[in-house]
């Protein structure tokens, strides 16, 4: 588990023994051309995915329940190879890795933050259980084809991205005393309660498996609310954007774009040193944040339950 991305966007899946410490980048799924190596693991996360099925104006179509159809899919086709001989050992994971694998989720971000373009704070609240009962329903596919190891991390605090403080955060008094928009941290953390809840439920429910919950959301409201601690100078604003202070961002100029806007050519281009900023282009974190949320994970004092004898090799991970 040696990066943290700012939105995973659901399922990954990697092969790792006890003793396994130099851990690469996982191939995509989609991007299975050639000879990917998908030995030490499989990335099926997608820009944009939620746990709900996609409707027609879904930034993603690839939902959780199509990454694990996916992933059933790669499975029934990796031991469907390794059957016919030595000649794709070198590329696919063995039999066992299967049940030895650690399935790691981070997805429900997009369900919660998308909705608040068209739906009440209200409404988004009594959808969370519906959402819920769409992750189980993953969880619970994946453990009947031999899934043991699960890494959930919840959801982080979505009224602290420069995006929707931009979009929602134009009235003060919709932000709380860090500069967030305080409806959508408190839609995250209505959301992880329910997902905590859910995972001490699985923990009872599938005593042959390891379910560990990681509390995104303390990691990162930490460091935006004591950013400068960490060597940090912008805990908001985004490093690569338009627009300039307080939030250089503009929705019509995504990071690396050019545009004529009101008949002047603008670009949004990075900052000089992405190092003092959290944000990266107004969605995701930079770098220098996703190691520091990294280092935090891998304390386990993060987690549910902390670390133990069951991952050891989770401690020795190199960066």
């Amino acid at each position: 588990m040696p990066f943290v991305e700012g939105k995973f966007n659901s399922l990954l899946v990697r092969w790792c023994s006890v003793d396994e410490m130099d851990l690469p980048f996982l191939n995509a799924y989609l991007e299975s051309t050639g000879l990917p190596n998908f030995r030490k693991g499989c990335n099926f996360a997608a820009a944009g995915s939620k746990i709900l099925p996609a409707t027609a104006s879904s930034v993603s179509p690839f939902s959780l329940g199509i990454q694990v159809n996916q992933f059933l899919r790669f499975k029934a086709r990796a031991l469907e190879l390794l059957s016919k001989g030595k000649k794709f050992e070198k590329y696919l994971p063995a039999e066992d890795y299967f049940v030895k694998g650690l399935y790691m989720f981070d997805i429900g971000q997009n369900d919660l933050a998308g909705a608040f373009y068209s739906r009440t704070f209200d409404q988004i609240v009594a959808s969370i259980p519906s959402i819920l009962v769409e992750f189980e329903a993953g969880i619970q596919r994946l453990h009947d084809q031999g899934a043991r190891n699960f890494w959930i991390h919840n959801t982080g605090p979505l009224g602290c991205l420069t995006q929707n403080v931009a979009k929602f955060g134009t009235d003060p008094s919709k932000l709380d005393e860090l500069g967030c928009v305080s409806g959508h941290n408190q839609a995250a953390k209505l959301f992880n309660l329910q997902l905590h809840a859910l995972c001490k439920k699985l923990q009872g429910q599938y005593a042959d498996s390891n379910i560990t919950y990681v509390d995104i959301y303390t990691i990162k409201s930490n460091l935006i609310a004591n950013y400068s601690r960490y060597g940090f100078e912008q805990p908001i604003m985004a490093c690569c954007g338009y627009g300039g202070p307080p939030l250089n961002y503009d929705t019509r100029v995504n990071c690396g774009q050019t545009k004529v806007l009101n008949g002047t050519t603008v670009s949004a281009k990075a900052c000089d040193d992405s190092t003092e900023y959290v944000n990266w282009d107004g969605i995701h974190y930079t770098e220098a944040a996703n190691q520091y949320v990294s280092s935090q994970i891998l304390t386990g004092k993060y987690s549910d339950p902390p670390f133990s004898d069951k991952m050891p090799y989770v401690l020795n991970i190199k960066f």
